[in-house]
């Protein structure tokens, strides 16, 4: 049993190698770009609904949260269902390596949320500068497993989230376009990264 063990180990270990040295495919470039759509309307319905977000700090969080949620729900459904698809019997495995780089991110931005929230509410301002450079974070870490061009999105987040910080202020930084504008151009770019970088093996239209 020992060397049965040892065997098995040893096959778990060479997949393991072989997930992480291959690009994942699992992405789809429509789920992507139907995310930018969504960031952009998530910022449309803000205008219509959110009058002023600094005294609806509520309704502001909910409506990015529950945007976010969702466009992480989808991409992640189709991942799984693609994943199994292209890269079938190393799928979780590649699964597991992509979640393992940008979940990170995406548990710093929550929790910082809640921190900000509770503890420094007059500094909420800073949330969608922050979002974004934590998003670019996530995008830098997964960029191994991405086409090469997927860096200079990671580049575009890092940048927009910056400057949102630096000529931000409660009146700018709450503005919908601050999340609806980098979100929508940057998932559009995601999308457009994709599907020209494997024109070969992606089936969308």
């Amino acid at each position: 049993m020992t060397d049965l063990h040892k065997g098995l180990a040893e096959i778990n270990s060479i997949r393991d190698q072989l997930a992480r040295a291959a690009e994942f495919r699992g992405f789809g470039p429509a789920t992507l770009a139907a995310t930018g759509a969504l960031a952009l309307l998530a910022a449309a319905s803000q205008a219509h609904w959110v009058k002023d977000p600094q005294r609806e700090i509520s309704a502001y969080l909910a409506i990015w949260v529950a945007t976010a949620a969702v466009s992480l729900a989808i991409i992640s459904l189709e991942a799984v269902t693609r994943a199994r698809r292209v890269h079938s019997g190393l799928a979780m495995e590649m699964i597991l390596c992509v979640l393992a780089q940008f979940l990170p991110a995406i548990v710093a931005g929550l929790m910082l949320t809640v921190v900000l929230v509770r503890a420094a509410p007059q500094s909420l301002w800073m949330l969608p500068g922050l979002w974004q450079v934590l998003f670019s974070m996530g995008v830098f870490a997964s960029c191994r497993f991405l086409p090469r061009p997927m860096f200079a999105v990671g580049v575009w987040y890092l940048a927009a989230g910056l400057a949102c910080l630096a000529l931000g202020g409660a009146e700018r930084s709450f503005s919908p376009w601050a999340m609806g504008i980098p979100f929508g151009i940057g998932q559009l770019l995601v999308a457009v990264v994709l599907k020209l970088g494997h024109l070969d093996t992606y089936d969308d239209p």
